[in-house]
């Protein structure tokens, strides 16, 4: 397999609205990442995935964008991002932006023309319909058909009502897209992370769905249209294949089995995707807020899977969380008694899978959750409508808000925590735009950076070992012990080394650990100090890295 810096990279993506506030006004901007470049740097991460920072009037956060040649407002000007993209240059990282192309917002002024009038020449860059073709739902709850009373037609929203989905089957909505592309990387950022990619290809038959299945609808309605290929295939040969850059799809609904159409190496599509299998492994059939249980056995499978879907031909992006999912400790792990372990256990799977790792901010300091006591506190659109149709329908609400507390994507919105000063160091303002977990005082980067023992410099020291130990990066990958149900344990290894990780998924200590025997290994890395009464246990949440010696 061909090296390239994109697989060798890790990535660390900033929520600007949540990450640093530069001017005082509450919400995080491009002044604050500045402010906190040098912080980057030293965590040791190559890349920086930049969430939309385009004009946007934030119906759902920036993913609904207005005007993609335009900074929003609220977070700088064009000045300011340049100055952002020379400061991450400067400093030997490379900056991926967000392209957000299934959808814009309604305020784009395509859709504005669009909808003015039946004949519009900007009419056929979304889909109109006289009245809906079939029974599909949005994301965002309620029906993906809009009724539109200047133009007395129906147009497709996948999400809010706000985000009209694109019509790629127009050549020149495609073209449009490739020159907004064409812009940004002539300006010199270093590639695009591809928002729901392969929804771009609808199905032209329009065929209902199970509605009371929409999970299986992500993957056999709305993914993997009949032309999504032809349309990856043509922007790469327009545009991506004339930089160096890196292209990473977000791909809910694509199955294992079709994961080299998107990421093979002789299909000239995208450099990886982010997978879903593992996200959505709690989702009922209801969705997100519809939650089933989960065993490890399962978790583990779809890492095995994937693994042998992709082999040597394709790559795949490794994530725990991200801007859509709870925090990754909070979720996989142990957010109470054992947070710092847990963490680092996850710290230590992120970071030693084949794959190119991507670490959500504040992960990298072992932010939780948070469970806000009112609705009112919550800002997410998903949350705020889902929680209007319950309670439409009689449910339950504080069940309903006990569901929120674990899946809500308010979980990993909150302001990152810099100190233990008012608003976490966040911001000057005396309220930001969504309220501080309350756990600040205790989980914040100051207390981080005086303990060596903290989440962030494993994260730090892991980042390190992986560059310095390419078996971590290209090395094949053998699952130990499927059957287990706390533990997971693997090999990796190439003609650059050999290594053998343990974690134990679980709160009690374990015994009975299939260590490797008859070959000299060493204790590579681990989350616990060593202890020799330890030597054939784990303890609870232990993660260890052993390197086979040289023979």
């Amino acid at each position: 397999m061909a090296r390239t810096w994109w697989k060798e990279a890790v990535i660390y993506q900033i929520y600007p609205r949540s990450f640093m506030d530069g001017n005082g006004d509450g919400i995080g901007d491009l002044r604050g990442i500045i402010e906190k470049l040098d912080y980057l740097q030293l965590l040791g991460v190559d890349v920086l995935w930049l969430s939309p920072v385009f004009e946007s009037p934030n119906d759902d956060n920036g993913y609904d964008i207005s005007d993609y040649r335009a900074i929003m407002k609220e977070f700088g000007g064009m000045a300011d991002f340049d100055e952002m993209l020379e400061g991450i240059h400067a400093r030997g990282m490379k900056l991926v932006m967000d392209l957000v192309v299934n959808h814009s917002s309604d305020e784009h002024s395509w859709f504005q023309e669009s909808r003015s009038s039946t004949d519009n020449p900007y009419r056929d860059y979304y889909f109109w319909e006289p009245e809906p073709p079939n029974n599909w739902k949005s994301f965002f709850g309620g029906n993906a058909w809009e009724y539109d009373a200047p133009s007395g037609e129906y147009y497709l929203h996948l999400f809010s009502k706000k985000q009209p989905d694109l019509n790629w089957e127009n050549q020149k909505v495609r073209e449009e897209v490739y020159s907004l592309m064409r812009f940004w990387l002539d300006k010199g950022v270093d590639g695009f992370r591809m928002d729901v990619i392969p929804f771009i290809s609808k199905r032209l038959d329009w065929p209902d769905m199970d509605p009371h299945d929409f999970s299986s609808a992500i993957e056999q309605i709305y993914a993997n249209g009949p032309r999504l290929h032809e349309f990856l295939q043509e922007m790469n040969r327009k545009v991506s294949s004339h930089y160096d850059v890196m292209t990473v799809g977000e791909a809910p609904g694509v199955p294992p089995k079709w994961a080299n159409l998107y990421v093979g190496e002789d299909r000239e599509e995208l450099n990886m995707i982010f997978h879903f299998g593992h996200m959505m492994l709690d989702w009922g059939p209801g969705g997100k807020f519809d939650p089933q249980s989960w065993g490890l056995k399962e978790f583990k499978e779809v890492f095995n899977t994937w693994h042998k879907a992709v082999g040597q031909k394709g790559w795949i992006s490794i994530f725990l969380d991200n801007h859509d999912f709870p925090r990754l400790v909070s979720r996989w792990g142990n957010d109470r008694e054992y947070r710092v372990e847990s963490a680092k256990l996850l710290a230590t799977l992120l970071l030693t899978m084949r794959g190119t790792p991507s670490i959500y901010q504040g992960t990298e300091i072992g932010m939780t959750n948070v469970a806000f006591d009112r609705l009112d506190d919550y800002r997410d659109l998903e949350t705020i409508n889902e929680y209007r149709e319950a309670k439409e329908r009689g449910d339950d609400l504080d069940a309903l808000l006990k569901v929120v507390h674990r899946v809500g994507r308010d979980n990993v919105r909150t302001p990152l925590q810099w100190d233990d000063s008012p608003n976490a160091g966040f911001t000057a303002a005396s309220e930001p735009w969504i309220k501080v977990n309350p756990n600040y005082r205790e989980i914040n980067v100051k207390a981080a950076l005086a303990d060596p023992d903290s989440v962030f410099f494993y994260y730090q020291q892991l980042l390190r070992f992986r560059k310095e130990n390419l078996a971590l990066v290209y090395g094949d990958y053998e699952p130990i012990d499927e059957g287990s149900d706390w533990l997971y344990a693997y090999r990796r290894w190439s003609k650059e080394g050999e290594f053998y990780i343990y974690l134990n998924f679980s709160s009690k200590e374990q015994t009975n650990i299939p260590f490797p025997t008859g070959i000299r290994t060493r204790l590579f890395i681990s989350n616990y100090e060593p202890d020799a009464s330890f030597k054939d246990t784990l303890r609870p949440w232990e993660a260890r890295v052993y390197r086979v010696a040289a023979p």
